[in-house]
């Protein structure tokens, strides 16, 4: 698949890092260092505009080393980007840790993840069909 995007950036365009990775890192635009104080979330731009084909999503999702190192995690995960928006990428990242976190330009902030996705349309009815969980959730099939 092919996509097409602008990068308004000094940072290389975004890839792969292994040949079965999902993901690609998407890194920070940023003019000057931006300090993250623990619990403060923030808007990191990327300068980077895609072109999505129909039928398709860019997912926003953490990095699993910024996460575990560094308590920095996406806020809204994973992130939506639809195949109509042509603004810049801006990722909201979140300092969980209880010490201040420094983001860096051209640190690699996020993954990106394209999937293909479907548009349903919903029914209304009045009765739903069963199953064996029915109205079971939010850990009732045990942790074990």
């Amino acid at each position: 698949m092919n996509i097409n995007i602008v990068n308004t950036s000094n940072n290389p365009v975004p890839g792969y890092s292994t040949d079965h990775a999902a993901g690609m890192d998407l890194r920070a635009n940023l003019s000057e260092p931006k300090i993250l104080q623990p619990l403060e979330r923030t808007l990191i731009p990327t300068g980077l505009y895609i072109e999505l084909p129909v039928g398709y999503e860019a997912q926003i999702r953490p990095r699993s080393g910024l996460a575990l190192k560094k308590g920095i995690s996406v806020l809204n995960t994973p992130g939506t980007i639809d195949a109509d928006y042509r603004g810049e990428i801006g990722v909201i990242l979140i300092n969980l840790s209880n010490q201040e976190v420094t983001i860096e330009n051209g640190e690699r902030i996020c993954q990106m993840v394209i999937a293909k996705h479907e548009q349903a349309e919903l029914i209304k009815v009045d009765v739903l069909n069963e199953t064996d969980r029915g109205a079971g959730g939010f850990g009732s099939t045990g942790i074990k």
